[in-house]
C-alpha cells in the first residue's frame, strides 16, 4: 500500500499538483509547456469534455475528429515533468482507492509539442525537429534506479566528448517511442539528438552577469553526434520526458518547431505562425491513429 505521504491526493480524490482524476484523462497526451498554448490546440477540438487548471498545470480533455486527446501544460524544466509523470502514471497504474499498483498496467501516449533554439547552422528557424534520442544533462533522473532503457553508450560518449565535469552529475540518454516516431517519419522532421538543460541560462551556455562554468558548451554540442545523427537542439524537457515514460513503460516522442538559431544568433520572425503549424501537423497526425 503506497503511504499517504507518498502519494498525495486533493480532498476530492484527484492527484495533489494536476488536479485530475482517472476518468479526466485520455491514453493519448500532448505535452506542451506554456499554459496559454493549451487553448491553442484545443480550439480545434469538437468538443472539449474536462478543463482544470492549478498553478501552471492546465488539462483540457476533448475530441479531434474523434479521437480522444488530453492537452496538459507541463510548466518548464524537468523538476516539473517529474510531477507530471510520476502523478499521470498513478492515475492510469495506481487504484487510487486501495492505494495499491493495479495488476495490468497501461500505456500512455505522450507527444511532446514545444519550442526550441537549433544548435546546428543549417537548421532553418521555424523547421521542425523530432528528437530520435535525448540527452538530460539536468540530472533528475538519477534519483531513481535506472535499466536498459538508458543508453550508456550514448551518455558515455556524450560524456567524452564534450569532457563534461561530473562534479555536475552523469549525463543519461533515453531513445524516443519507436511507435510514434513512425508516425511522423516524413521530411517535414529533421531527426536529432535533443540535449536537455535543467536551467535557461547558465546550463545553456548563456551570459548576462553571472559566468557560465563551461562557456563553449553550445560548441560542443553542436559538434557531437550519435549513429551519424547530430545534436540537433537545445531545451529543458525532452530527456525527462523520454526517461520517466521508458522506466514507466510509457511512449513518448518531443517534436520541436524551432524559433531560434543559437549557431547564426538567430530568431523567428513570426515564432506564434511556426508554433501554430506544429500544432496543425501534429493534430493531423493523431486523427488518422
Amino acid at each position: 500500500m503506497i503511504a499517504n505521504s507518498e502519494l498525495i491526493l486533493n480532498p476530492d480524490g484527484s492527484v495533489y499538483h494536476l488536479n485530475l482524476l482517472p476518468e479526466h484523462i485520455a491514453d493519448t497526451f500532448i505535452f506542451v509547456g506554456d499554459q496559454n498554448r493549451v487553448e491553442k490546440i484545443t480550439r480545434y477540438f469538437d468538443h472539449i469534455e474536462f478543463s482544470t487548471q492549478k498553478r501552471e498545470f492546465k488539462a483540457q480533455t476533448g475530441t479531434y475528429k474523434g479521437k480522444r486527446i488530453t492537452v496538459l501544460s507541463t510548466g518548464i524544466g524537468p523538476d516539473n515533468i517529474d510531477i507530471v509523470l510520476n502523478e499521470l502514471d498513478a492515475l492510469v497504474n495506481v487504484d487510487l482507492q486501495t492505494r495499491t499498483v493495479k495488476t495490468d498496467l497501461k500505456k500512455l501516449k505522450i507527444i511532446r509539442v514545444g519550442t526550441s533554439g537549433a544548435l546546428q547552422p543549417d537548421i532553418a528557424v521555424n523547421s521542425f525537429v523530432v528528437s530520435r534520442f535525448a540527452v538530460g544533462t539536468d540530472n533528475m533522473l538519477r534519483s531513481y534506479v535506472l535499466n536498459d532503457q538508458i543508453l550508456e553508450d550514448l551518455s558515455d560518449r556524450f560524456v567524452q566528448h564534450t569532457a563534461w565535469d561530473l562534479q555536475k552529475g552523469k549525463p543519461y540518454a533515453v531513445s524516443c517511442s519507436d511507435e510514434l516516431l513512425s508516425w511522423f517519419d516524413n521530411p517535414k522532421f529533421k531527426k536529432g539528438i535533443t540535449a536537455t538543460a535543467g536551467g535557461f541560462y547558465g546550463p545553456q551556455g548563456r551570459e548576462v552577469r553571472l559566468t557560465p562554468a563551461d562557456k563553449t558548451i553550445n560548441e560542443k554540442l553542436q559538434g557531437f553526434e550519435y549513429e551519424s545523427i547530430p545534436m540537433t537542439n537545445l531545451e529543458m524537457e525532452t530527456a525527462a520526458i523520454y526517461g520517466l515514460s521508458a522506466l514507466f513503460g510509457h511512449e513518448a516522442l518531443s517534436l520541436n518547431a524551432i524559433i531560434a538559431n543559437r549557431a547564426n544568433g538567430t530568431f523567428s520572425e513570426n515564432p506564434e505562425e511556426a508554433i501554430e503549424n506544429l500544432i496543425q501537423e501534429v493534430l493531423a497526425v493523431l486523427a488518422k491513429q
